[in-house]
């Protein structure tokens, strides 16, 4: 017997259902869609949007000895994202992060900050050199669409971190035109431009110098990133910013209290002034996850011997030693029903046009049920399920971020005056 879905709000023009219906999706008429739909339904209409990421940590690995991304990877050998589980996932591009932890704010440690973030840079670009069959780089929102319709996967770049800026603002116009069009003053530290939402506060939201980061990532057209910053740091970048502002892999701290989590005041005051949250799937920011001072300390230890040159045999060690870890010291871990009632709240309190996806893989995201990027599809799944349109998917997979970019790349435009004709 066929149970017709009853769908928990009627969309015009999609997937709301009525027997009479004769309208089609995708081909497959209304009326004929059983509850829970089937992958197959999802995974064509997720191949029909321009979808997206807005986080994705994936750079860590290319320098990897013997890594490469149009090889088939596996989730217990650290890695999330690579082309085979693109394609399997519908995922068709996104944010690939200019990655830089914090560390001493000295002119020292500035300048191996700064060097870092060129070489990471340098190895998105060069990832994309060496497989121009398969991606594509993404300066413009536009481009996504149009590098989508070649059947190549786009790679925009975004900075997590600006540590390696604090000392020199100049260089993100060097970023900018190395091609991040994305950038986040902090991470889980302070630092000379801002307070972060995992330290104590310093600044009270923005420095003086962070105020200039901001402005100046105005006039060079690039988005403003708040997440892992402080919510003072949040209401700040705001007030000032002249183009909305992005949390590019946040979660709702209505569902869970914590630091990293947006309370609903401020969800809808970022929806307000036109801004979007990417909803993530770092487990300890979608449930709670009791301390384990073991654990910890066996990670620290495992971490200090991750550090220097990594051959392929070094590699394959640490990652047996992190299996016996979890197996010795085991975490829970959230579910893809944890994730989704952070993405269900967001949608409620932000509304369908200030809501998108990024989850936060090879960086810590992941979740049971959806460990890496070839699972995608089931969020298309349960979001069409739960009634959304086709217009609403297209909005939260892709179609809201590149929105406030392109009301980023209107404002640089804006600033430029007209040549003389």
């Amino acid at each position: 017997m066929v149970r017709i879905a009853i769908k928990r709000r009627l969309k015009g023009g999609a997937i709301g259902m009525a027997l009479s219906v004769s309208t089609s999706v995708l081909g497959m008429p209304l009326a004929a869609w059983a509850e829970p739909l089937t992958p197959e339904a999802a995974k064509a209409m997720q191949e029909s949007l321009i979808t997206l990421d807005s986080h994705l940590d994936t750079p860590a690995n290319f320098a990897r000895p013997g890594w490469d991304m149009l090889d088939r990877h596996k989730v217990e050998d650290r890695s999330q994202v690579d082309y085979p589980r693109m394609v399997e996932g519908g995922l068709k591009g996104g944010f690939f992060a200019v990655y830089t932890p914090q560390g001493p704010r000295t002119p020292e440690g500035d300048n191996a900050a700064r060097d870092a973030a060129l070489i990471r840079a340098m190895e998105i670009r060069e990832m994309l050199a060496r497989h121009p069959s398969e991606f594509a780089l993404a300066l413009k929102a536009d481009d996504a669409a149009a590098i989508d319709a070649k059947g190549k996967r786009f790679v925009f770049m975004s900075i997590e971190n600006s540590y390696p800026l604090e000392a020199d603002l100049s260089l993100m116009a060097t970023f900018q035109k190395l091609g991040v069009r994305l950038i986040g003053p902090a991470h889980f530290k302070n630092n000379d431009l801002a307070d972060s939402a995992t330290d104590k506060p310093e600044w009270h939201g923005l420095s003086p110098k962070g105020k200039t980061f901001v402005a100046e990532a105005n006039r060079l057209g690039l988005m403003l990133d708040a997440s892992h910053a402080s919510d003072d740091v949040l209401d700040q970048m705001m007030a000032l910013s002249k183009t909305p502002i992005v949390l590019s892999h946040s979660g709702c701290k209505a569902v869970f209290d914590h630091p990293r989590n947006i309370d609903d005041n401020r969800l809808r005051a970022l929806a307000a002034n036109g801004g979007v949250i990417q909803v993530n799937t770092f487990s300890s920011y979608l449930i709670a996850t009791p301390k384990n001072p073991d654990r910890d300390t066996a990670i620290a230890v495992l971490m200090k011997k991750a550090e220097g040159p990594m051959t392929p045999e070094k590699e394959a060690e640490l990652g047996s030693e992190m299996r016996a870890i979890d197996a010795k010291y085991p975490s829970p871990k959230a579910s893809f029903e944890d994730f989704m009632n952070h993405l269900n709240h967001a949608l409620k309190i932000a509304g369908v046009d200030h809501v998108g996806i990024g989850a936060d893989m090879d960086g810590g995201g992941g979740v049971v049920g959806m460990e890496d990027v070839s699972g995608y599809w089931k969020i298309t799944q349960r979001l069409m399920e739960e009634g959304y349109s086709r217009e609403d998917l297209a909005k939260i997979w892709g179609g809201n971020l590149l929105r406030v970019m392109r009301q980023a790349e209107a404002y640089k435009a804006s600033l430029t005056p007209p040549r003389a004709s």
